[in-house]
């Protein structure tokens, strides 16, 4: 039998790396294998476009550079001394419907993300990743605080 899978949203902030490290210590305990998943949001990058300016390129390359080394590098620095299985991944998209392929793909058993200190009436108007994940993931999830 396989060992079961806890897949961690991860973006750089002490919300996911809170994520991660809880991800990691229940692995610890139960044998689970842990991917950290980060994910680069291209439309939140598009600048807004103002007629007659053309919009900065971005090099895609040179932005999974930055991130991998802002965010998954760490963490997995951090734990490289704990014999485990800690995989990682990026990739670009929105982050709900990121996660919740990986999800589907990976065969999660459990997943893991932070959430920011936002109050209620910001995450109403807008929204929050670990809101509509938690809403419409389909596994156990665990948002931590």
């Amino acid at each position: 039998m396989s060992k079961s899978l806890y897949l961690v949203g991860v973006d750089g902030s002490q919300w996911g790396d809170r994520a991660a490290d809880r991800a990691i210590h229940l692995a610890e305990k139960t044998h689970a294998k842990v991917k950290l998943v980060t994910v680069i949001d291209w439309p939140y990058l598009h600048p807004i476009i103002i007629e007659g300016a053309a919009p900065p390129v971005l090099d895609k390359e040179a932005e999974e550079i930055t991130v991998r080394a802002k965010v998954l590098t760490p963490l997995i620095e951090k734990y490289n001394s704990i014999a485990m299985d800690i995989s990682t991944e990026l990739l670009w998209g929105d982050p709900t419907v990121i996660l919740k392929e990986e999800v589907k793909e990976t065969h999660a058993v459990m997943l893991f993300v932070g959430r920011h200190g936002r109050s209620c009436v910001v995450d109403t108007l807008f929204g929050s990743v670990a809101n509509k994940l938690a809403h419409t993931v389909g596994i156990p999830i665990v948002l931590v605080p």
